[in-house]
């Protein structure tokens, strides 16, 4: 088997590392939705999805940033390129995808397009992408209608799909396939595959679009029109060319080669100040292609003599039912080749497509099944496609460019005024380009772990770009996304690093000290943030808000607006606990690497102390004093007793039992949060106004995560001074942070230290209520919330409100945190990611010695270790995107496999076109395993990839891992 550093495409990503080629340089980056973003609105009152519309996305130029479909654009996104579809009866070409605002949606915004990731490598070397196009007219203004319609009447009806339109009726659209292939990072070659999937010929209007992002309207000097244009410099029946010209030394000249097309069209990325009605416009104009389209080219609204900063070229087909025509086009930085589409033209592709199926097989060479292959592959597709160039300077955008529009002087000291410092310009990964067009920190953790299996080069920068100082707040905070950026998510990027480290160890055989020490500096300010900011009381017990779980609290847990009340959280102390033991286990890893180099340095300084001296050589004697600074390096084992000391404080302030209210309750058995108000406002409450709130949810089981173990090597090869005196000394004069049975100290299992925020019996308590099938385990994972609560819903009175919490397996009834995602009963693939990861870590240590009831894969409840339950967690998982042989219970009828992520759907489960196309949605229902909410988020939901790697390595093989 051909290692992955031995594949053509692991050679390139060795090339474009050492910046030997910059295969990177192009790349899926354009966004799917640039309209209604934060960055984009300039309004007064904060509205982003009102102020920038779809309508006028096609009119107006945007200011951070482009958008289109299955396009590609270079790392400062100058140039962009994407397709424009007409079908003759949609109001506009089809330039962007079209989805629904978040008040217009009945349960948030959301997009109401088909389109699908098909392919792509780490390099972009080779990438593919379906759109679904309909023949009909698009329903637009069905969908929005409809849509608000079940918001005002019915919050819990399901919503409103472009497929329950029927516009998919008889097939009555076209697959448009958009395929890159590499030459060279310079010499991009595109093809186009249109395929009429109904029984009637149809007539499509293909428009292949090229343009410069507009950054001259700003007003800056050096930023000019005359920097950048676009000309045709041949025009002959089969080929024409345009040039593309950028003052940008990295651009320089290029040509964009065009097999046949009907015409080149050319106009100004310029906004059409008449439509919009702001006065005159002085050029032609960004809509000015769609215009002459849509007229029938009548008219004038295209520039004749064939010079712009937007062109497309223009096709016209006519595709007979079941054919496919093609149409292929070529970027390239090579002038005057005399035959763009020669024979080497489908060579390249077909190279680039077997160099791919070689590298993906490299990174999975286990025997796993070719669906659960499939699945992978678009997962890691998915994941790539999401890379998204992300440009937001948070001083200019609060000032104001030296042109409008103006920012309104209540920006001053509104939405992210506290962040002047912050300056995106980078290559990010996105949860979702469409839905969640702008990165979210914490879901940008979950990102880098598969990402790690294919390019961990690409995760590592992520998880230290958001440490730097430009990013990372001067106070340590980091950003969490661009609607607050002083929003608290959960504090997983140690976690993050260090699993990448390790992943990058196993896989690639590098492990990155370095890269772990650069990071760790950043994290420790971060730690120190929560430290300083979210521990109120200074008793180790952690708020931090919603912490990226929306509505998981009877009440808004960031914005609780009731006076004198504040939430103590399971989940925010428990998140802390997971943080300080992944900064030990990073300490801990780079004290050794400390203690090894200073034994070099030390030999080192031995041999030439006394020849430097000697000689009195300046040369030598620099070298001299530079190896004794070194072999003096920062002691990393301080810092591990640091973390390890904090960590005994947070789990002595989660264990305590006999209080008046504690986050765990004895008689539940499971972990809740505390709700403090004065004392007689909330129902139920003690006389000091304290009351657990007792919903049994993901909060009472994220406690799990903070599990860790140093073998006992480590602790006496490398922590064997300071540290270990340290820790003797808490067990002899410490006892109270010792004695709650959930750390382990110099045992006979051949680890030295086990710490764990939950006791061995609490443990098990827990994992009997995790896995019951009446609380939280589905045939499809472990629920958000526990099913209890669908008979049994959670009241909490405060004065004369009344908050409830039920089981919502599906989308939320309620508008909280803008209604679009749920926390009250789905499936969440990361937080299941991180449990089967704890899991694995308690078997790590416990092995056998502990054992619960699990269903199996046959449903019989039987005895399992906690390997063996993790393995069955993966495989529930896992099976959500995989074929399963009728019947399907949404469709009984049905005598064909189907997967549960498409639910009831007809076309996803019996169509040849649609049934192996996978969608990675952001979470999954709670009791059929449906995709529910944003339906591209591959980007945590991405970490399925990792899971089935890990299939694949163990039971596949019928394999567990060494203890």
């Amino acid at each position: 088997m051909t290692s992955i550093q031995e594949t053509a495409e692991g050679k390139r990503l060795a090339e474009d590392r050492e910046k030997k080629k910059y295969w990177k340089r192009w790349g899926s980056y354009l966004s799917d939705r640039q309209w209604g973003t934060v960055r984009e609105d300039y309004s007064d009152n904060g509205a982003a999805w009102d102020y920038f519309s779809h309508d006028q996305a096609r009119s107006r130029t945007y200011r951070w940033g482009e958008d289109g479909i299955a396009g590609f654009s270079d790392n400062h996104q100058n140039v962009c390129f994407a397709i424009a579809l007409w079908n003759e009866k949609d109001p506009l070409l089809k330039e962007r995808l079209f989805g629904l605002t978040n008040s217009e949606g009945n349960h948030g915004e959301d997009v109401k397009e088909y389109y699908f990731y098909t392919d792509n490598t780490p390099t972009h070397s080779y990438m593919s992408c379906l759109y679904k196009y309909p023949q009909q007219a698009f329903p637009y203004a069905w969908l929005v209608d409809e849509n608000r319609q079940r918001k005002s009447t019915n919050p819990a009806a399901p919503e409103f799909e472009l497929m329950d339109t029927g516009i998919f009726n008889e097939n009555r659209y076209f697959d448009v396939s958009v395929e890159y292939a590499k030459n060279s990072p310079e010499d991009i070659l595109i093809r186009i595959s249109v395929a009429n999937r109904s029984q009637e010929q149809a007539k499509l209007h293909l428009l292949p679009t090229l343009w410069f992002r507009n950054t001259w309207s700003l007003g800056y000097q050096n930023q000019k029109k005359e920097d950048k244009s676009l000309k045709t410099v041949k025009s002959e029946p089969n080929l024409k060319v345009i040039e593309v010209w950028c003052k940008d030394q990295d651009l320089g000249k290029r040509w964009l080669y065009c097999e046949a097309p009907k015409e080149l069209l050319y106009t100004e990325n310029e906004t059409n100040k008449e439509r919009l009605g702001w006065g005159q416009n002085s050029s032609y104009v960004k809509d000015g292609i769609n215009d002459y389209i849509l007229s029938g080219a009548k008219q004038e609204t295209v520039n004749r003599n064939e010079v712009g900063t937007k062109a497309s070229a223009y096709y016209e087909l006519t595709v007979l039912p079941g054919e496919t025509k093609v149409v292929r086009l070529r970027l390239s930085d090579l002038e005057n080749l005399d035959s763009p589409f020669g024979i080497d033209f489908d060579t390249i592709f077909r190279q680039r497509q077997q160099e791919a199926d070689e590298f993906y097989q490299s990174v999975c060479p286990h025997p796993i099944s070719e669906d659960m292959r499939a699945v992978q592959r678009q997962a890691f597709a998915g994941m790539l496609w999401s890379k998204q160039f992300y440009h937001y300077v948070v001083y200019d955008w609060l000032k104001g460019d030296p042109n409008p529009p103006k920012p309104p002087a209540s920006r001053e000291q509104g939405r992210n005024h506290q962040w002047t410092h912050l300056f995106n310009e980078d290559i990010i990964s996105m949860p979702d380009k469409w839905e969640y067009p702008w990165f979210a920190a914490w879901d940008l953790a979950f990102h880098t772990i598969p990402f790690a299996l294919i390019d961990p080069e690409f995760a590592k920068k992520q998880l230290y770009l958001f440490t730097r100082e430009w990013y990372m707040h001067p106070n340590g905070q980091m950003a969490a996304y661009e609607w607050n950026f002083s929003d608290v998510n959960p504090p997983v990027h140690a976690w993050a690093a260090w699993r990448v480290y390790k992943i990058e160890e196993n896989m690639y055989g590098q492990a990155d000290t370095n890269f772990l020490e650069e990071v760790f500096q950043k994290l420790c300010l971060y730690f120190t943030w929560w430290v300083n900011r979210k521990d109120s009381e200074g008793k180790n017990i952690f708020e931090g808000g919603f912490l990226g779980l929306d509505n998981i609290g009877a009440i808004d847990r960031s914005n609780i607006g009731i006076a004198g009340v504040m939430i103590e959280q399971s989940d925010g102390t428990s998140w802390m606990g997971m943080y300080c033991l992944n900064m030990l286990k990073i300490a801990t890893e780079l004290a050794k690497k400390d203690k090894d180099l200073a034994k070099v340095y030390q030999q080192l300084r031995q041999k030439y102390e006394k020849v430097a001296l000697d000689q009195k050589d300046d040369e030598l004697i620099a070298t001299y004093q530079k190896l004794v600074k070194q072999s003096g390096r920062a002691n990393y084992e301080d810092m591990a007793s640091k973390f390890f000391q904090h960590f005994l404080l947070i789990a002595d302030a989660m264990n305590i039992v006999g209080g008046n209210v504690n986050i765990w309750n004895d008689d539940d058995k499971f972990y809740y949060d505390i709700l403090k108000a004065p004392p007689g406002q909330v129902a139920g409450a003690d006389s000091s106004g304290a009351i657990s709130m007792k919903v049994r949810s993901i909060v009472g089981l994220i406690p799990l995560f903070a599990i860790e173990t140093i073998d006992q090597e480590i602790v006496n090869n490398y922590l064997g001074g300071d540290f270990k005196d340290r820790m003797l000394w808490f067990v002899h004069n410490r006892p109270q942070l010792v004695g709650h049975q959930n750390i382990q100290l110099l045992t006979d299992k051949g680890k030295d230290l086990y710490l764990s925020l939950v006791n061995k019996d609490r443990l098990k308590h827990i994992l009997e209520t995790m896995l019951n099938s009446q609380e939280f385990l589905s045939d499809y994972g472990i629920r958000a919330l526990s099913k209890y609560h669908d008979q049994h819903p959670y009241v909490l009175q405060v004065g004369d409100q009344q908050h409830r919490v039920e089981y919502e397996p599906a989308e939320s009834k309620y508008g909280l945190f803008g209604g679009n995602s749920n926390w009250r009963g789905p499936i969440w693939m990361p937080v299941n990611f991180l449990i089967i990861e704890s899991l694995q870590k308690y078997y790590d240590y416990w092995g056998d010695e502990i054992k619960v009831k699990c269903p199996n894969a046959q449903g019989e409840i039987i005895e399992m270790n906690l390997w063996e339950v993790s393995i069955e967690l993966s495989r529930r998982l896992i099976s959500i995107f995989m074929k399963k042989p009728a019947p399907n219970p949404s469709q009984p009828s049905s005598p064909n496999d189907w997967r549960p992520v498409y639910g009831g759907t007809d076309k996803f489960q019996n169509d040849e076109h649609w049934q192996n196309l996978i969608l990675f949605y952001e979470y999954f229902h709670g009791d059929n395993g449906a995709g529910v909410g944003a339906s591209h988020q591959t980007g945590w939901t991405g970490v399925v990839a990792k899971l089935i790697q890990q299939w694949g390595e163990y039971p596949a093989q019928n394999k567990v891992p060494e203890r």
